[in-house]
C-alpha cells in the first residue's frame, strides 16, 4: 500500500512543500486505513500495521488523527469541517436558518472534488455499520460539530436568547437527520454513485423536512 500516489486536495499545489507533504501523508493514512479495515475488519488491523504500511511513525499518525476511529471516519468529518468553514462566511438574512444550513452543507459537498472521496465515504459508512466504536465516535463528533455550529450561528446572528438556542439546535438536528437519511440512501445505491448523487439525495431529504412537519396522523384508507 504505497503512499506515492496519495491524492493532494485541489488547491494544495499552492501550499508550501512541507504542507503538501503533510497532506499527502494524511491522505495516505486515510486510504490505507480504509483498505486495511475493510479487508480485515476494524479490530483486525492494528495501528502499528497501519503505520508500517504507510511507513510513518505513530507520532506522525497522532499528529493527524486522535484514534483509529478518527482516521476511518475522516472522509465525512472533512465534509463537516468544510461545512463549518462555509457557515462562518455565508451571507445572513433573507431566509431561514435551516435554508442557510442546507446551503452551507451543499457548498461543502461541492468542495469534495477529489474523485476518490465518494468511495472513501462508502467504505467508511460500511465499516461504521459493523463497528460500535465507530458509531459512538460518530455520535460524539456530530454533537461536537453541532455545538460549534451553534456558536457560529449565535455569533453571526447576534443572539443569546434561550428560545433562539432551542430553535437553532432544532434546525441543526433537522439538518443532521436529513443528512443521515440521504447518506444511507446514497450508500445503498447500485454501482459507484458520486457526490452529485449524494447531493440529489440531500435535496430530496431537505424537501421532505417541511412535509414531515405537516404530515397528518390519519390512516390511509384501505
Amino acid at each position: 500500500m504505497a503512499t506515492t500516489d496519495a491524492h493532494v486536495p485541489p488547491g494544495a499545489e499552492r501550499l508550501p512543500l512541507r504542507e503538501r507533504k503533510k497532506l499527502r501523508t494524511r491522505q495516505a493514512l486515510i486510504d490505507t486505513a480504509l483498505e486495511l479495515f475493510s479487508e480485515r475488519g476494524f479490530d483486525g488491523a492494528t495501528l502499528d500495521e497501519l503505520c508500517d504500511a504507510v511507513e510513518v511513525s505513530k507520532r506522525t499518525f497522532f499528529r493527524n488523527f486522535a484514534s483509529k476511529e478518527d482516521v476511518a471516519m475522516a472522509p465525512t468529518q472533512d465534509l463537516w469541517a468544510a461545512f463549518l468553514s462555509d457557515l462562518e462566511t455565508r451571507e445572513t438574512g433573507g431566509g431561514t436558518v435551516l435554508a442557510m444550513l442546507q446551503a452551507s452543507l451543499l457548498a461543502a459537498l461541492d468542495r469534495m472534488t477529489d474523485e476518490g472521496w465518494a468511495r472513501r465515504v462508502r467504505l467508511s459508512r460500511r465499516l461504521a455499520a459493523e463497528t460500535p466504536s465507530m458509531d459512538a465516535h460518530g455520535l460524539h463528533f456530530c454533537d461536537r460539530t453541532a455545538r460549534t455550529a451553534m456558536q457560529t450561528l449565535r455569533r453571526r446572528l447576534h443572539t443569546e436568547e434561550p428560545a433562539h438556542d432551542l430553535r437553532l439546535r432544532l434546525a441543526l438536528d433537522f439538518l443532521v437527520a436529513a443528512f443521515r437519511h440521504a447518506l444511507d440512501a446514497w450508500v445503498s445505491l447500485p454501482g459507484d454513485p458520486d457526490r452529485r448523487a449524494l447531493a440529489a439525495e440531500l435535496g430530496t431529504a431537505f424537501t421532505a423536512i417541511p412535509e414531515a412537519l405537516t404530515f397528518e396522523a390519519t390512516p390511509t384508507p384501505a
